[in-house]
């Protein structure tokens, strides 16, 4: 613990003698540790980067001690500290793109665990540096899927299987929620527009404050306890995060 907050005030530090763009690396859990470094640097607007991994419960067999479930939350709610949670290679070269531009400290996110690359026909609808995108949908869709990180591949096989079903299905890539507040009205609503009342947000964490993209009437399928030690394998199945588990589950919710 002593060693994250040093570091991440050296970090600070570096960033406030204009000598270079300093990054910091740990596991996401630490950020804990971290948190009053993070908090002053946000305060200072000092251009830093934060980087942290193994950011969820597939961290696995070090258990729950070692399993991110509010810290990706806890950093959302850090006035002026952008948070990127990337879901594959694609995205995470836009969110260092990002991050080497935006003037203030940013948090990045990444797995542990390998992920797939968003199919070569869907690359071309990558738009990190607007924190949210349509990465596949179909016409006349009536229900939205939201995904962030190591859930968005998932949450695409989720959504084919239940195109499969007969359902009309988009599904948005959403890495980071304030690089998403920054678009105009237009741009958001384009995204998630009011007339579509039935949205589902995936994230293996808290579920805490996906409800202001969700609604009232919304789905948000994630973690609001403790995980368990275990493989990550296991754990996606145990937590309903496999795709036909959760296609079992958005099936459920859309038949409401």
């Amino acid at each position: 613990g002593v060693r994250e907050f040093c570091m991440g005030l050296c970090a600070n530090g570096i960033a406030l003698y204009n000598t270079g763009l300093p990054y910091t690396s740990t596991f996401a859990v630490f950020s804990d540790f971290m948190k009053p470094a993070l908090r002053l640097a946000a305060l200072q607007e000092v251009n830093a980067v934060f980087v942290f991994t193994h950011d969820s419960i597939f961290v696995g067999e070090d258990g729950p001690t070692h399993q991110p479930i509010e810290q990706v939350s806890m950093l959302r709610a850090i006035p002026g500290l952008t948070v990127i949670r990337p879901a594959e290679s694609h995205e995470v070269a836009g969110a260092w793109e990002q991050a080497v531009q935006i003037d203030g400290p940013v948090a990045m996110f990444l797995t542990r665990q390998k992920t797939e690359n968003i199919p070569a026909e869907y690359q071309g609808n990558i738009k990190v540096q607007c924190g949210a995108y349509v990465l596949s949908e179909d016409p006349d869709f009536d229900t939205i899927l939201i995904a962030t990180g190591s859930e968005l591949t998932p949450t695409q096989k989720a959504a084919d299987k239940l195109r499969q079903q007969g359902h009309k299905i988009r599904v948005v890539s959403m890495p980071s929620w304030e690089l998403f507040e920054e678009q105009d009205e237009d741009y958001k609503k384009s995204i998630l527009p009011d007339e579509c009342t039935k949205t589902v947000s995936v994230e293996a964490a808290t579920t805490f404050g996906w409800q202001k993209y969700t609604g009232s009437k919304g789905l948000n399928i994630g973690l609001d306890h403790f995980a368990q030690s275990g493989p990550a394998e296991v754990l996606q199945e145990k937590y309903g995060l496999t795709p036909q588990a959760l296609a079992t589950k958005i099936a459920e919710y859309i038949a409401q």
